[in-house]
C-alpha cells in the first residue's frame, strides 16, 4: 500500500512541471500597476499624470484571447481660474478617482506578445474648490458616468510577469472626455 502512495506522489510531482509548461502566457488572473499621461477635456484641457491598479482574468480560445478587467485610478490633473482675492476667488477643478470595469479581446503574436482592444464602463469623480485668499473651501464633487475604449500591447516576460502599454479614450457625461497613454507592469497567477 505504501509503495502505491509513493508511486502516485512521484507521478503527480513529475507531471506538475509539464502542467506549468502547458499554461499559455496570457491565461489566468492578473494584477498590475499603471502610470502615464492623462488629459482631461471640458471647454479646454489640462494634462497630468494618471496612476492606478488593475486586476483581471484572461483566457485563450481558439480564436484569440477574451478577458474581463477592473481598475481604480487617480490623477494629478487640476485646472484653475481666477486669483486668490476676495474680488476674484480662485476656482479649481481636480480630477478625482476613476473606476473602470470592462472586457478585452486580443490575439497573441509570436507567443509572447498580445495585441488587444478593450471597452467598458467608467465612472470618474471631479472635485471643485474655491480659494479667496482667506482659505480653501470644498465646493463638492460630482460623479461622471462614461464609456472607455482602448487598444494596447502586452509582452510576457516569462510565465508570470508582463509589461504593457495602452492608449484609451473615455467619454463622460456633461461634455467631459479623457485621453490616456499608460504603461504597466504586472503579474499573472
Amino acid at each position: 500500500m505504501r509503495s502505491i502512495v509513493v508511486a502516485a506522489l512521484f507521478a503527480a510531482s513529475a507531471a506538475t512541471p509539464a502542467l506549468a509548461q502547458d499554461k499559455a502566457p496570457f491565461t489566468g488572473a492578473r494584477v498590475e500597476a499603471l502610470a502615464g499621461w492623462d488629459r482631461v477635456q471640458n471647454n479646454g484641457h489640462d494634462d497630468g499624470i494618471g496612476y492606478g491598479l488593475a486586476a483581471g482574468y484572461d483566457f485563450q480560445t481558439g480564436m484569440g484571447l477574451v478577458g474581463i478587467e477592473a481598475e481604480a485610478a487617480d490623477s494629478s490633473v487640476k485646472q484653475c481660474v481666477g486669483s486668490t482675492t476676495l474680488a476674484d476667488p480662485r476656482l479649481c477643478a481636480r480630477a478625482g478617482r476613476d473606476l473602470y470595469v470592462g472586457g478585452r479581446v486580443g490575439t497573441v503574436l509570436g507567443g509572447n506578445t498580445l495585441l488587444y482592444a478593450k471597452a467598458g464602463y467608467t465612472n470618474a469623480r471631479a472635485k471643485l474648490t474655491s480659494n479667496d485668499g482667506t482659505g480653501r473651501v470644498n465646493l463638492g464633487s460630482t460623479d461622471l458616468d462614461g464609456v472607455r475604449v482602448g487598444v494596447g500591447a502586452e509582452y510576457a516576460l516569462g510565465t508570470n510577469a508582463f509589461v504593457k502599454t495602452e492608449y484609451r479614450y473615455s467619454n463622460y457625461e456633461n461634455g467631459f472626455a479623457r485621453h490616456q497613454v499608460v504603461g504597466g507592469f504586472g503579474f499573472r497567477f
